[in-house]
């Protein structure tokens, strides 16, 4: 296995493994703790829109779609708060609404849009130095952030009505714990791509919560187990010549199941 990370491609899918399984260690545990999985799922598809502004712009899509996530992120949390609709409806229209805008920017832009399938599905094997730095920056927020608001989101997490009484402002916490989301969703997407974000921001956590109660263990097993299972899934798509979004979402699923009935 060693032989072949002599190869660029490879040792840069590698920092990108290590770099993803950081943000969902930490954002993922949160999302499965505080049941908002579906709001991932959400905030993910409507950052397709800002992959096709990118290419609209002829701009790397990374860059646009990191306020596009982050807008997404916002206007789930203040219409689904603020303006009395449900969030799952609030889920719904953003998640729409940033499809057909990443479709119609796609359609406007000139020439063929090349590495789209990758943006969709993940391509970790073509993930070029320039994204890297993205992500490192992006693993950087989410870890400070983290490290500031540790207290405030571990209440908010268990008890938002206690959490209000005692002067946290739940609101605000809420809103920029989407945009860790958001900024999540923004690393995984040169991995697993805009569909298949959501497992990997889940499932290491659910697989992690069966075995841990406490949520500095739970983040950091997390982080362990992402990161193990992502390196295991892009070497066997090296080996047998899969698409490696794919199979690192398979062997998640794979690891899940087999959790499950050790657990049992």
């Amino acid at each position: 296995m060693i032989e072949i990370f002599q190869y660029e491609f490879m040792r840069n899918a590698l920092i990108a493994a290590i770099l993803v399984s950081i943000a969902c260690g930490i954002v993922g545990s949160y999302v499965v703790i505080k049941r908002i999985v579906f709001i991932s799922g959400g905030i993910s598809h409507t950052a397709f829109g800002g992959i096709g502004l990118g290419y609209l712009l002829g701009l790397n899509p990374i860059l646009t779609t990191i306020p596009f996530t982050i807008f997404a992120a916002l206007g789930i949390g203040i219409i689904s708060k603020r303006l009395r609709v449900s969030e799952d409806a609030a889920i719904g229209i953003l998640w729409a609404v940033g499809m057909a805008l990443g479709v119609i920017f796609i359609s406007l832009s000139p020439g063929y849009a090349p590495d789209l399938f990758g943006y969709l599905f993940g391509s970790i094997l073509t993930v070029p130095p320039f994204d890297l730095i993205v992500m490192l920056f992006l693993d950087a927020v989410i870890v400070i952030v983290f490290l500031l608001f540790y207290r405030e989101f571990l209440a908010i997490s268990f008890d938002e009505e206690f959490s209000r009484v005692v002067g946290i402002p739940v609101g605000s916490l809420y809103l920029l714990l989407l945009c860790l989301v958001a900024l999540s969703v923004v690393v995984l997407i040169r991995v697993v791509g805009v569909i298949l974000v959501i497992a990997l921001l889940t499932i290491p956590a659910a697989i992690s919560r069966q075995f841990v109660y406490n949520i500095k263990k739970l983040i950091l097993l997390s982080i362990f187990i992402g990161m193990f299972l992502t390196i295991a899934g892009l070497w066997l798509s090296y080996i047998l010549n899969l698409a490696s979004g794919a199979t690192i979402v398979l062997v998640l699923g794979t690891a899940f199941l087999l959790s499950s009935l050790f657990k049992r």
